[in-house]
């Protein structure tokens, strides 16, 4: 990535997707979980100590040298009322929200990062070639596409990119071109390409869906199914989208997470086809010049608004009050919202992962900061018309690759849609009418 995580994917740019939600729960307890678990309690730890000696050495300087011990216990005690009353109008969650959106994933990230180097196979960086041990086999997939079952001795011989991805993840989305046009430029020098496509909502487990959005994203090269995360685990992966280079003796040579970086990644390829003893392997880089959901990353104007979860296990900067769990309940939003608040009105069912419209006209609101704004979304039983509308006005020009310029366009599928695509990035107000019941509506990314 030009700025490197994954999901979680921090949010949205050019960084893997959702690292931090994902990395224990899928992998279990690890060296690299327990450092970061045993650096946030040290710091924690630490901040308080010194918080508490230092404000105890000057409270008591100030009762010595001033007599103001209670004149500094009426002050502290004005301030905690107006930190309540901050608390008790909101005037808080605007400010957090703005600060941890600039700050927190990048500090996130840079203790990922360290953490990776501590061993695994998910320690390479840059284009160097190094040997990360042995790759492991591909056992687990639940199904295959494109292809019949692969073994590690199947590619025996072979240069293999593997390529772990999943259909609705918008990082995964935007490294898909790139990973499309390597195949066949050196599919005759060597090169076999396997995509592991380890599902983050229940919709991508349906091998149905999965096959579908194989055939709409032209992915012609085999696709294994790992809806139980078993190829994940064997390769101690953490990061969507993830790319391992293995050689012909099946020994992992390079890894690469998340978005960016794509010159390198070429080139290591290239690399290790002619190390694997191919000739005539092509050189320069691919330009793939991908539109709509799978065009780059503004990388201009400052911070994106975050990756945003609907559903209650992991929603944030909700703004329609206390969310009702697994039951319909009429929600209102608020007349204005904060930068990267959200809220619903009508009639919703809010579940772990999606908030689903009970009634024609629902409708959900979000304050952003970005060029692009994409949405993942599902029909339920049948398709559900949308209106979208940005800034109270039709979306014009500004309309994404999902919705025409009068902001009208159908959900008939579990995806991603592309929503809005402004020529740079900036703060918006978002809202999207469902004008049928039953859609479900899962994340917000932004590009």
């Amino acid at each position: 990535m030009q700025r490197r995580a994954g999901k979680h994917k921090a949010e949205d740019g050019p960084r893997a997707r959702r690292p931090q939600q994902t990395g224990a729960a899928l992998q279990g307890a690890s060296a690299s979980t327990t450092l970061l678990l045993l650096a946030n309690g040290a710091g924690a730890a630490t901040s308080l100590g010194a918080a508490l000696l230092l404000g105890g050495r000057v409270f008591a300087l100030m009762k010595k040298s001033l007599g103001a011990g209670e004149w500094v216990r009426r002050g502290l005690g004005v301030l905690v009322l107006a930190g309540v009353a901050a608390i008790a109008l909101g005037l808080d969650t605007g400010f957090l929200s703005r600060l941890s959106t600039a700050n927190t994933s990048r500090l996130e990230q840079s203790l990922l990062s360290n953490a990776n180097g501590m061993g695994g196979v998910a320690d390479s960086v840059g284009a160097e070639l190094r040997d990360l041990g042995p790759a492991p086999d591909f056992t687990g997939a639940t199904a295959w596409i494109n292809t019949q079952p692969l073994t590690r001795e199947d590619l025996r011989g072979k240069t293999v990119l593997v390529d772990f991805w999943t259909y609705s993840c918008i990082n995964c989305l935007r490294a898909l071109p790139y990973v499309r046009a390597w195949e066949p430029k050196y599919r005759d020098h060597g090169l076999v390409v396997i995509g592991v496509h380890s599902p983050e909502f229940a919709f991508e487990r349906d091998e149905r869906n999965v096959r579908q959005a194989v055939r709409d994203l032209s992915v012609v090269y085999p696709v294994a199914m790992d809806n139980n995360f078993a190829i994940w685990r064997a390769f101690h992966n953490r990061f969507w989208p993830q790319h391992y280079l293995i050689d012909a003796e099946g020994r992992i040579r390079y890894v690469h997470s998340g978005e960016g970086e794509y010159e390198n990644t070429e080139h290591a390829i290239q690399a290790l086809l002619v190390q694997d003893g191919n000739s005539n392997v092509p050189m320069g880089v691919v330009n793939p010049n991908a539109t709509g959901a799978m065009a780059e990353a503004s990388q201009r104007n400052g911070p994106r608004s975050p990756e945003t979860y609907v559903g209650y296990s992991r929603a944030a900067n909700f703004a329609s009050g206390e969310p009702v769990h697994d039951a319909a309940h009429a929600y209102t939003t608020p007349a204005s919202l904060m930068l990267n608040q959200w809220g619903l009105t009508g009639n919703w069912t809010i579940a772990a992962q999606p908030a689903t419209a009970n009634a024609a006209g629902a409708k959900l609101t979000y304050r952003f900061r970005a060029r692009d704004l994409h949405l993942v979304m599902g029909p339920g039983v049948h398709p559900v018309r949308i209106r979208v509308r940005v800034d109270g006005q039709a979306p014009g020009a500004n309309h994404g690759a999902d919705l025409n310029a009068t902001g009208e366009g159908v959900v008939n599928a579990e995806r991603l849609y592309q929503l809005l695509r402004f020529p740079n990035a900036g703060e918006h107000t978002f809202e999207i009418e469902f004008l049928d019941p039953g859609a479900q509506v899962f994340s917000f990314t932004f590009g």
